[in-house]
């Protein structure tokens, strides 16, 4: 009945729920890697006037808030429900991570991943045992990341954080690159810039070019580890995530 530009699409709508701090603000970036079928529910955690510390880390990466935060974005009956926090979702190591992710079940998700989990996932599935690593965080806070790397069997083979207390949400693709120029990626099978608030997404594929090795980042890995739980078929990204392991193959287990 209606073609042309007036042509619709049959494929059905799915949703992605999303539980991201209260400073997040990156939300187009992460709607980049979303097919035209894919929406993308979200919600925030409440404000905690603290900086970016352990502390915080910890209060964002709270199960119970985390579930309770989960529940406001089952209305709209998402596929699965991505907490969007690398520090929070690293902090407490691998059984905070699987608490966060149990929480989310409790509540009702039908999938649920972290950004941590789905970060290892993603090195597991590229094969990548040793890590050049990127942060937006203080020393205690980038400490904490090795920890939980290290309990998967992932050594950080160099590491640079940057020291931020807040507003990370305000680094520039200038900054980044700066970062990345400053880390020695020698023996290294991939690099990740940590943190949902760092953006990244057009620096990923000229540098994979560049550096000759994965480029992963907080928001790609959340983004390619929810698709993959809702069964949504992506291709043409230009990273190596999504072009080398792809986001087609069944899941593990959330």
């Amino acid at each position: 009945m209606f073609d042309g530009p007036y042509a619709f699409s049959a494929v059905e709508q799915t949703g992605i729920g999303l539980v991201a701090p209260f400073d997040f603000a990156l939300d187009r970036e992460l709607w980049r890697w979303l097919p035209g079928h894919v929406s993308l529910h979200t919600t925030r955690l409440p404000y905690l006037p603290e900086p970016v510390t352990v502390q915080l880390a910890e209060a964002l990466g709270d199960p119970h808030g985390v579930r309770r935060a989960t529940r406001d974005v089952l209305v709209p009956e998402p596929r699965v429900v991505a907490y969007s926090c690398t520090s929070g979702s690293f902090v407490d190591g691998a059984a905070g991570e699987a608490a966060l992710v149990a929480g989310m079940l409790d509540a009702g998700a039908a999938a649920a991943v972290t950004t941590s989990g789905a970060l290892v996932s993603a090195l597991e599935l590229l094969g990548v045992r040793k890590l050049a690593l990127i942060t937006p965080y203080v020393d205690e806070v980038t400490e904490r990341l090795h920890a939980y790397l290290a309990e998967f069997g992932v050594t950080v083979t160099a590491s640079i954080g940057l020291g931020l207390l807040g507003d990370i949400w305000k680094m520039s693709y200038s900054d980044v690159l700066g970062a990345v120029a400053g880390i020695d990626t020698t023996g290294a099978d991939a690099v990740f810039v940590s943190c949902t608030n760092v953006p990244t997404y057009d620096l990923i594929a000229p540098l994979e070019r560049h550096l000759s090795v994965p480029v992963l980042t907080a928001n790609q890995v959340t983004m390619w580890a929810a698709l993959r739980l809702a069964g949504v078929e992506v291709s043409g990204v230009g990273q190596r995530l999504f072009d080398d392991v792809g986001v087609n193959e069944a899941p593990t287990a959330a």
